[in-house]
């Protein structure tokens, strides 16, 4: 099975470009989504972030309350760290889990795991090829103060929080800008499957 990991910044488009690798074929798998899987209630990782963070943490249901983190950790350098460092070893090790049931189904398939910090926790060194997303740096900003209703302050903080796009694409593979929409990028996405599929029968 070819293992590839997918990356990028912050309100780049990775979710779509996921979403028409599904389309094609692909084993795919989003790390937010096992990112809220390995803190649900009664897991290790839930209890590990509590320990570290303190119960002001969950809401009255006694669930992750992801805003009220996500505040503490976009705040402090430290504490964004520290969330990284435990939550990643919980992460990678469900994502392995899940490539390795996809391997025994579909030996020659092709798995697609999208992680934000995938370079920055050097979990990206675990794939067999890098796919960055990125974009122009004003899209990306008008992105993310519209998808989360936030302010241009607080949108250029969470992106400076984060490793620069240009860092990221240095250690790509393969490269899709979105910054020109939809159509754009759907057409990109399907030129790199088209070259992951010519790897994998190589």
């Amino acid at each position: 099975m070819l293992k590839v990991g997918l990356t990028g910044s912050i309100a780049v488009g990775k979710s779509f470009v996921l979403g028409v690798l599904a389309e094609l074929g692909c084993h795919v798998l989003d790390a937010d989504a096992t990112a809220r899987e390995v803190v649900a209630p009664g897991t290790p990782g839930m209890q590990a972030v509590v320990d570290a963070f303190g119960e002001d943490i969950l809401d009255s249901e006694r669930t992750l309350d992801r805003a009220k983190l996500g505040v503490i950790v976009f705040a402090d350098e430290t504490k964004r760290l520290q969330l990284n460092s435990i939550l990643h070893p919980f992460i990678i090790s469900a994502q392995d889990e899940q490539m390795r049931e996809w391997e025994r189904e579909d030996q020659h398939g092709i798995a697609v795991v999208d992680a934000a910090l995938m370079i920055e926790s050097g979990g990206y060194g675990r794939f067999d090829k890098l796919v960055v997303v990125h974009c122009r740096p004003e899209v990306q900003l008008e992105r993310l103060m519209a998808r989360d209703s936030i302010s241009r302050e607080d949108a250029e903080r969470k992106i400076a929080a984060q490793m620069s796009q240009e860092e990221k694409k240095s250690h790509a593979d393969f490269l899709i800008d979105t910054s020109e929409g939809f159509d754009s990028t759907r057409q990109q996405a399907e030129k790199v499957f088209q070259k992951l599929s010519a790897l994998r029968r190589m």
